[in-house]
């Protein structure tokens, strides 16, 4: 495999999994990356440094992520000091208003790593429309393409 993509995320409704699984099958489209889709809770700091790209997918509540993506991080941020430089990331977000707030606070954490983002996020608010999942393909498509020929 020349690339290894992580993909993590919380929902609680369901559509952030939607979005999640739309990410998931278009990385999929590029056979020589590996993928480990999990669910933040379940991901860990193993998960991170083997991975050489990582997508972050997350409701917006309260203005803020997901208090799972927010315990990702968290556990992780530390020992991640000085180990994943540069990583490239993208995030993926659902919400109820504008998804602003978690789009910054993702972005600001990721900066103290230091994370590098290659992809602009993506904000689905309210219902997930088809166009949405068809963004949210594209970006997992795009940062697999990315890893696979060494761009990112």
């Amino acid at each position: 495999m020349s690339g290894k993509l992580l993909i993590i995320f919380h929902s609680q409704t369901g559509n952030t999994e939607k979005m999640a699984h739309a990410v998931l099958a278009g990385a999929r489209e590029m056979d020589d990356v590996d993928i480990r889709f999990l669910r933040a809770f379940d991901a860990g700091l193993e998960d991170l440094l083997w991975c050489n790209g990582l997508l972050i997918g997350t409701p917006e509540n309260f203005g803020y992520m997901s208090g799972a993506v927010k315990d990702f991080l968290d556990r992780t941020y530390y020992p991640a000091q000085e180990k994943v430089n540069g990583k490239p990331y993208a995030i993926f977000v659902s919400c109820g208003n504008d998804g602003s707030g978690a789009v910054f606070n993702i972005q600001r954490i990721a900066k103290g790593y230091p994370l590098k983002q290659v992809i602009d996020p993506i904000i689905c608010k309210g219902e997930v429309t088809d166009e949405a999942l068809v963004k949210c393909k594209e970006m997992g498509m795009t940062m697999a393409a990315g890893l696979s020929m060494s761009i990112f």
